[in-house]
């Protein structure tokens, strides 16, 4: 079917200088008019978007590109900024939906003021993948927004976004930049943005709404209205595209993703996907389904002639299911927690047996120095000496009983290590938290047995830096740098003298 468009003037022209902001979900004029929005259901098949963006032969899944267009893991570059490219990507398949929605994401970049060609978006009733407008075909039957770079008409009205629609009968006018054929069109700079540029194109309800984003932020939904165009009727079914090329002058386009929306009116329910494939597709998927199938059938009789000591056994053996590998995962973190709680064990044992050492010196010395000592300095030292094997024996007690609760802890573990039934699988949340409860009270023992330890007056002072050698005296300094000066005037001298002498050939 033929596109016919009724807009209300020849040429509708929407410069967009004080244009208001425009949420999405409101860019068709629904909730202003009071009536419900309508549904958006995401289309994969008609959509791309990085990363993973490619396959492993370089293709894009449900998608072809052609020309100079190279497919990345994160984007698309359409073209290269090179002269003279063309490059294109479309949908492998036409869209059977009547409305629908796009965001495009891309970036133009170059190193020039000025740039060229331009970018396009299509909505087509057949692949347009190589041709002259903007890398792709002529004469198509449908709508192109076009993202004009380079101003061939000389009316400085470019970087513009121009949608220009076509029957499948014109040809585009290069010359004028579509201006004679332009349905709707706005004035913006898309070129060398700090951020992506973004572009939402809406059909609904015979109504094209362009809205942009210009890329002075970061914010994905700072959309300004662009242009509308009214009374448009598109081919039921279409092809969706981007294409852009260069000329004399070159950019990068490079297109980070492509996201199409199925839109549906309020009450009517949207077709499932089974729905949405033509009857002739469907044949041809069932029979490259079957023909999967047979050749699956022949190797695994090959496999069987060729290993018959497994055969007749079931091959899910061989795969570990879900509840299993979680029960493995629980298995194996006890397993880590029980050789912790060995290896914390074996430290308190031997810092045990050394407080058990230290009090037995300090006995030793207790009665050393109360049988040599008499009067009343004895007594003194004495008493510090009984305050000291009092403070030890308090930590020996401690570190008992850290050690019972460690002991206590690895006896939950082991048991939740190693269920005897259903029943102790199902109390293994229990006794985590039986286990964290004595951890936590292992670490505030701990810190607190430092804590008492360490006296406060002794504080771990770290070695004064000896002094740096001066490997340099201030004379040597003066001199290096009048040597360094000198040395940079002469340079000056000699690069004005080899200049002037080379403007005496020109």
């Amino acid at each position: 079917m033929a596109a016919v468009w009724v807009p209300k003037g020849s040429l509708l022209v929407l410069l967009c200088l004080g244009s208001r902001l425009l949420h999405a979900t409101d860019a068709t004029g629904q909730a202003e008019k009071g009536l419900p929005l309508p549904h958006r259901r995401f289309e994969y098949k008609y959509s791309f978007k990085g990363p993973h963006l490619v396959q492993v032969d370089g293709s894009v899944p449900f998608w072809v590109h052609s020309g100079n267009a190279i497919p990345s893991a994160d984007q698309i570059r359409i073209t290269p900024s090179l002269k003279s490219q063309r490059g294109s990507v479309w949908t492998k398949n036409k869209s059977i939906f009547e409305h629908w929605e796009i965001e495009v994401t891309f970036r133009v970049t170059g190193r020039g003021r000025i740039g060229a060609d331009g970018l396009a978006v299509w909505f087509t009733e057949g692949q347009g993948l190589d041709g002259p407008v903007f890398g792709a075909a002529d004469n198509w039957n449908g709508i192109g927004i076009f993202f004009d770079s380079f101003d061939n008409d000389a009316k400085k009205n470019n970087p513009a976004i121009v949608v220009v629609g076509n029957n499948g009968k014109l040809h585009y006018d290069h010359q004028n930049d579509g201006s004679t054929q332009a349905l709707a069109s706005c004035q913006r700079d898309f070129r060398n943005k700090p951020y992506p540029v973004r572009a939402k194109i809406i059909y609904y309800q015979k109504t094209l709404h362009v809205l942009i984003n210009n890329g002075f932020t970061p914010d994905k939904e700072d959309y300004e209205f662009c242009a509308k165009v009214e009374d448009m009727v598109l081919p039921s079914q279409g092809y969706f595209g981007i294409s852009a090329a260069t000329g004399g002058l070159a950019d990068d386009h490079d297109v980070l993703s492509f996201l199409t929306f199925q839109l549906t009116e309020p009450g009517k329910v949207a077709p499932s996907p089974d729905t949405e494939i033509p009857e002739k597709d469907k044949e041809k998927y069932q029979e490259e389904f079957e023909h999967f199938q047979q050749e699956l059938d022949k190797k695994k009789e090959e496999f069987q002639k060729g290993h018959p000591d497994v055969e007749g056994q079931i091959t899910d053996d061989f795969y570990e299911s879900v509840s299993d590998r979680e029960l493995r995962q629980i298995f194996e973190g006890q397993n880590r927690i029980h050789l912790e709680i060995k290896q914390l064990n074996r430290q308190l044992d031997m810092i045990l047996d050394e407080q058990r050492r230290y009090v037995s010196t300090l006995s030793d010395e207790i009665s050393k120095r109360g049988a040599g000592v008499p009067g009343q300095q004895g007594q003194v030292s004495l008493q510090g000496l009984d305050t000291v094997v009092k403070t030890q024996e308090e930590v020996l007690r401690q570190v008992g009983e850290i050690r019972n609760s460690m002991g206590e802890t690895l006896r939950l573990a082991s048991g939740v290590q190693h269920p005897g039934s259903a029943g102790a699988i199902y109390e293994t949340t229990q006794h985590f938290n039986d286990i964290k409860e004595h951890l936590h009270v292992v670490k505030r023992d701990i810190e607190h047995l430092v804590q008492r330890n360490m006296p406060s007056n002794e504080k771990p002072k770290c070695p004064e830096l000896p002094p740096f050698p001066s490997c340099l005296s201030t004379t040597h300094f003066f001199i290096f740098v009048a040597i360094q000066t000198v040395l940079f005037v002469g340079y000056i001298m000699y690069k004005s003298q080899q200049e002037a002498a080379a403007k005496k050939f020109f």
